[in-house]
């Protein structure tokens, strides 16, 4: 087996000067990633500058670390949040022996391809309705066989599912739009307005997902979405007036608030 030839003090050390002055807050650790998934000097110069243009980290190394798995991150995609990994916990929690799964909104397909991680053997399917998410969803997925679906929402799934679906995973997009101005530039320039913009109050998607999750889910199955804090009591209301048993799960390290609904 070759040998890899150690990174020079002096190349990491560039490379977190470099980092620091374009204002990322966790050089040393950005610097570490870029250098270890970089085939050569010149590879990580490219890399680096286009880190310090404000390309997100996870799309300079062309993936995102999630609940242990490296997931392939696509030009044009959302990128797995870590407080997401919360909403993946929750769901495994809950239904640890669900046999079929569905990862709606599915952007890269992370929280599927973690959820098929942590159940084992299940029947994966994942949707979204952007082609750039589907194309990318397929990698991640392709190793526990998932099977990866374009279109909007349900419409976009099987119809042999409906009543059959012991998690459904719904990581809808949730920031008003009004807020979207206000996001961070890496989210706002480089990922697509539909995984981010929730309508008006932020539950447009979360209500058509409440909505019609009741008719796919399995006896006692349940659905989980990701949502803000203080959009949480109208998302449990939405869940509630839907036939669904809701609670509000939190996670105040990752500042995470999931809504879950059980069918009955």
């Amino acid at each position: 087996m070759p040998s890899v030839s150690p990174v020079p003090p002096s190349l990491r050390d560039s490379v977190v000067v470099a980092l620091r002055t374009a204002g990322c807050v966790f050089a040393e650790d950005e610097a570490e990633l870029i250098l270890a998934t970089a085939r050569t000097p010149a590879e990580a110069a490219a890399m680096v500058e286009r880190r310090v243009a404000g390309l997100p980290l996870e799309l300079v190394v062309g993936w995102a670390e999630f609940r242990g798995l490296r997931i392939t991150v696509d030009p044009g995609v959302f990128v797995p949040r870590r407080r997401t990994e919360f909403l993946v916990e929750q769901a495994l929690a809950r239904a640890p022996g669900a046999g079929v799964v569905v990862d709606l909104c599915c952007g890269s397909g992370a929280v599927g391809a973690a959820l098929a991680a942590g159940l084992g053997r299940v029947e994966l399917h994942a949707a979204d309705i952007d082609p750039a998410a589907v194309r990318c969803a397929r990698g991640n997925v392709a190793a526990a066989g998932g099977h990866v679906h374009q279109g909007d929402l349900f419409e976009a799934l099987p119809g042999e599912l409906r009543g059959r679906v012991g998690i459904l995973a719904a990581n809808v997009p949730y920031v008003p739009s009004d807020e979207i101005g206000l996001l961070p530039p890496e989210a706002r320039a480089y990922e697509p307005l539909t995984a981010l913009d929730g309508g008006a109050d932020g539950l447009d998607v979360l209500r058509r997902v409440a909505a019609d999750a009741p008719r796919w889910l399995a006896p006692g199955g349940c659905v989980l979405v990701e949502t803000s804090r203080h959009q949480a009591p109208t998302a449990l209301d939405t869940f509630e007036r839907n036939g669904l048993t809701a609670h509000l799960a939190v996670s105040d390290e990752l500042y995470a608030h999931v809504v879950v609904g059980v069918a009955p």
